[in-house]
């Protein structure tokens, strides 16, 4: 069963009274010069509770590196982490290379581009992993309203990827993940020793790769914690972008179902557009962190 909780339950005050290991944010970033600063400013406001800020960017050519570190947080580009692995491939890739610098022992993942944010992203994330001992690995959940038009909010039709892709493919195949009510949602958390154990998708497969080896290795859901975080803004993509999105979703659900010898055909043609255009969408994982290490 995936335990509920709150943001509100946890605040900053009990956090910090609880708090035994050291804490890294990670900020996946790329053209977020609008968001970024006001982000790492509430992050750094959590004084005693997150000790790094880690900024890992995508080559931004807005400013978005400059302003996070003229603020006081710790900024890599991606492609200089493992470079012996070759080129970056997407946002999936970046978090798996930020394990490289992270320095804390819980390590929560937020989303850069989230207008009004507030601190409570990261405490909410926090709070199971310092105030609940059997919980492993937490996923933020939240309302997305989608603006249609100016002036025209749905206040929960934002998540177009995850209830037309990601939820149906869930409840078919891995029912008791569909109960994550953002199962896409790049808000994640859990321990270092965790996320070394853990492979990692790149590109737009990650949130859904990511689910399924998080159960792999807790052998089943017990252990696995999602956080109402109330409202979450941020832009949207065109539907066009979507498409290459959704199939992403479908390759890992694909792969993994191939995998236990539920599906047969091995052939997976590219995405087509509407306008017939051929996109080829590519399924990657990087090995756990933890083996690197044991090369060494």
């Amino acid at each position: 069963m995936i335990r509920p909780f709150h943001h509100e339950q946890f605040p900053a005050e009990l956090l910090r009274e609880r708090k035994q290991d050291p804490v890294t944010v990670v900020l996946p970033t790329r053209e977020v010069a609008d968001t970024v600063g006001p982000i790492v400013e509430r992050l750094l406001a959590l004084d005693g509770l997150i000790d790094q800020v880690l900024v890992v960017d995508a080559d931004s050519r807005d400013g978005t590196a400059e302003i996070a570190a003229s603020l006081g947080a710790e900024v890599h580009q991606e492609s200089q982490l493992l470079p012996e692995f070759g080129r970056v491939l997407g946002k999936g890739d970046a978090m798996w290379r930020a394990l490289d610098v992270a320095e804390g022992e819980l390590i929560v993942y937020l989303d850069s581009d989230t207008r009004d944010f507030s601190g409570h992203f990261a405490t909410g994330m926090l709070g199971p992993l310092i105030c609940e001992e059997e919980v492993s690995f937490v996923k933020g959940h939240f309302r997305r309203p989608y603006a249609a038009v100016e002036g025209d909010q749905r206040p929960v039709e934002g998540g177009r990827v995850t209830e037309l892709t990601a939820r149906p493919l869930l409840s078919a195949f891995y029912p008791e993940l569909a109960a994550f009510v953002q199962p896409l949602a790049g808000e994640v958390a859990a321990r270092r020793s965790f996320f070394d154990e853990l492979p990692f998708a790149t590109g737009y497969a990650i949130e859904t790769s990511m689910l399924l080896h998080a159960r792999d290795l807790l052998g089943g859901t017990e252990g696995m914690a999602q956080v109402d975080l109330e409202e979450r803004h941020n832009s949207h993509q065109s539907l066009r972008a979507l498409g290459p999105m959704a199939y992403a979703v479908l390759r890992v659900i694909l792969e993994r179902l191939r995998a236990e010898g539920r599906l047969t055909d091995d052939h997976v043609p590219p995405f087509q557009t509407a306008d017939g255009q051929l996109i080829q969408v590519e399924l990657v994982e990087r090995p756990p962190y933890a083996t690197l290490r044991a090369r060494a």
